[in-house]
């Protein structure tokens, strides 16, 4: 009788101890979005200018889209979460994290986006009198030291 009880609340713990695990591991996937700062040096982008931070998003923008891209592919095979969460989750949290903090530090410098460069009509138009042909230099005289 005593063994069975033993063995009862041994078989107990042991389920609450899975629970419990199953509980703290769920807690963890909705951590990673919000810890994305805590990767990052806030101290990193202190010093850049509207120009190197305009790259820089850029830059991290394009990566973090990499990522998901990367993500949302192995996401398609066999065990593709678990090999998408431990090959690709820590760098697109980080890179996340970059990427807060360069936008923290664009909106401190009120920094404004760059108008793509306009080219002039003239370099866009075909030349009205097309040049020549093109005639070799003319042999030097003097002798090559």
């Amino acid at each position: 009788m005593a063994a069975l009880i033993r063995y009862r609340l041994r078989t107990c713990c042991v389920a609450v101890a899975l629970l419990a695990a199953g509980f703290a591991l769920s807690g963890c996937a909705g951590i990673s979005e919000t810890v994305a700062p805590a990767f990052a040096d806030p101290a990193r982008y202190e010093l850049y200018d509207c120009k190197l931070l305009e790259a820089e998003r850029k830059g991290l923008a394009n990566r973090t889209a990499d990522l998901q891209r990367l993500m949302d592919k192995a996401q398609t095979g066999a065990g593709g979460a678990v090999v998408s969460e431990l090959a690709y989750r820590n760098d697109y949290v980080a890179v996340r994290g970059h990427a807060q903090m360069a936008d923290d530090a664009w909106r401190r410098n009120k920094c404004r986006e760059t108008p793509p460069e306009a080219t002039p009509a003239a370099a866009l138009a075909p030349a009205a009198n097309p040049p020549g042909p093109i005639k070799p230099a003319p042999k030097s005289t003097r002798a090559m030291r």
